[in-house]
């Protein structure tokens, strides 16, 4: 079974289509500068009928501690994903908190896929995830896909996602070509940029459902 993440979520809309259609993890962007960014207490909102559904993952990028105090009182998420720069040494600190960490790294090598294997000790699960353009001060959710080939045969020492301009039209190539047993996708499902379109969702998970 491949898992499945939705990321970017903010609509109750999006988010019960997300679920009807197995999603595994649903992701939640605490970043101003993200068109999908709100506030953890309004996420909470959103996210409440998916509990004990799905794994709700709080994204944030290169987050303070009192940022992450906030998250864990208002959102409660079941994980966090880092989608910064964080340091293996900063990640084990946030792990010490006592919540599963996901670990987004940008990929345009070979030796990034390699260097990943530093995180192994200190996250649950590795992101991978295509570089952003030139210019673009956003980690992730760009559009931007990855060289599926440097993948193929990836292990970081645990388990990973492949991220990066995955849409429903594409994705079941790209997990052919990687070998991916989870997969994440943002911009790919949606009608315009930050809006989720429950149907592409729909869609989405169900090329994922056609791959054992």
């Amino acid at each position: 079974m491949i898992l499945s993440k939705i990321c970017g979520l903010r609509t109750p809309a999006s988010v019960a289509a997300a679920v009807d259609g197995g999603a595994s993890h649903l992701g939640f962007m605490i970043f101003p500068k993200s068109p999908r960014h709100q506030e953890p207490s309004a996420h909470a909102v959103v996210a409440k009928p998916a509990r004990g559904q799905a794994k709700i993952v709080a994204v944030v990028v290169d987050p303070s501690d009192e940022l992450l105090d906030q998250i864990e009182v208002e959102l409660a998420p079941d994980m966090v994903q880092l989608h910064g720069k964080e340091t293996v040494e900063r990640v084990a600190a946030i792990k010490a908190r006592g919540i599963p960490i996901i670990k987004a790294l940008p990929v345009s090598s070979l030796d990034d896929v390699v260097a990943a294997t530093a995180y192994a000790l200190v996250v649950e699960a590795i992101l991978f995830d295509a570089k952003p353009p030139p210019g673009i001060d956003i980690p992730g959710g760009n559009g931007v896909t990855i060289d599926w080939t440097l993948l193929n045969g990836a292990n970081p020492g645990v388990p990973w996602f492949l991220s990066g301009g995955l849409t429903p039209e594409n994705v079941t190539q790209a997990i052919g070509i990687s070998g991916a047993r989870a997969v994440d996708v943002s911009s790919g499902v949606e009608s315009s940029r930050g809006l989720k379109d429950p149907d592409r969702i729909t869609a989405f998970l169900k090329a994922v459902g056609t791959i054992s």
